[in-house]
């Protein structure tokens, strides 16, 4: 399976940023990790072995991205108002800087965004915040609303909410959406969520699930027995929904 590392210091982020690219042809993915993990932790768990036959095949090419969720959503020393600040700054990483690399690397028009967990939230609130660039967006185990706090699992911005914070947001935003523009690119999205019966997100993907079909926009949610909210879990996800 064909393998790169890349590394660059990033203007958006005024840091060096890594990634790894597994595969040459196919589809572009770009495969965010879950809550503060790394680039690499994918291909550790096992999750990117379990695409070798279709990465190997030339329908898929991974793009593993790096995180940085503890400089912003996940930095409890920073205001909310600069937390969400940094990770526009990290949207702007993956739009001007990683999406450039992928289209020189490969010429394929379709684009995906995946990810598990933290990783779901980063996917489908780029999918959503910019639906024209993307053919498909998966989500596994996501949190679509870092606003509301969920069994162990905290209000990262502790009762704060700007405009930026609603914009990033899907729980929040899509419910009000009615801007055509969004509302028909986000209806031609292929849009996939995977959660477990027992995931403490489980009530947040229906939510979402049900504000997409109130919208006219179709998904289509997958509900797993017990938490399956574990590298093991992601690799049988990731081989049935990417």
């Amino acid at each position: 399976m064909h393998r790169e590392y890349h590394e660059w210091l990033s203007p958006a982020l005024g840091r060096r940023m890594e990634l790894l690219v597994f595969g040459e042809a196919g589809a572009r993915v770009l495969f965010f990790p879950t809550r503060r993990a790394r680039f690499f932790d994918y291909e550790n768990w096992g999750v990117v072995e379990a695409l070798r036959p279709k990465i190997e095949a030339g329908q898929l090419q991974l793009y593993c991205v790096d995180s940085i969720d503890a400089e912003s959503l996940y930095c409890p020393d920073k205001h909310p108002a600069e937390r969400i600040q940094r990770h526009l700054q990290y949207e702007r990483y993956i739009l001007e800087e990683v999406l450039p690399l992928t289209q020189r690397l490969n010429p394929n028009m379709c684009l995906m965004a995946a990810g598990c967990s933290m990783g779901a939230y980063h996917a489908v609130n780029i999918a959503f915040r910019h639906p024209e660039l993307f053919g498909r967006v998966v989500g596994m185990s996501g949190r679509y609303d870092l606003t509301q706090p969920m069994a162990s699992f905290r209000d990262l911005f502790q009762g704060y909410i700007d405009e930026a914070v609603y914009l990033n947001t899907p729980n929040r935003f899509i419910a009000h959406l009615d801007h055509d523009f969004y509302l028909s690119h986000l209806r031609r999205l292929d849009i996939t969520l995977a959660v477990g019966a027992e995931d403490a997100f489980l009530e947040n993907n229906l939510v979402l699930s049900q504000q997409l079909w109130d919208k006219g926009i179709a998904n289509h949610l997958h509900v797993w027995a017990e938490e399956a909210h574990t590298p093991p879990a992601w690799q049988r996800m990731v081989e049935l929904y990417l």
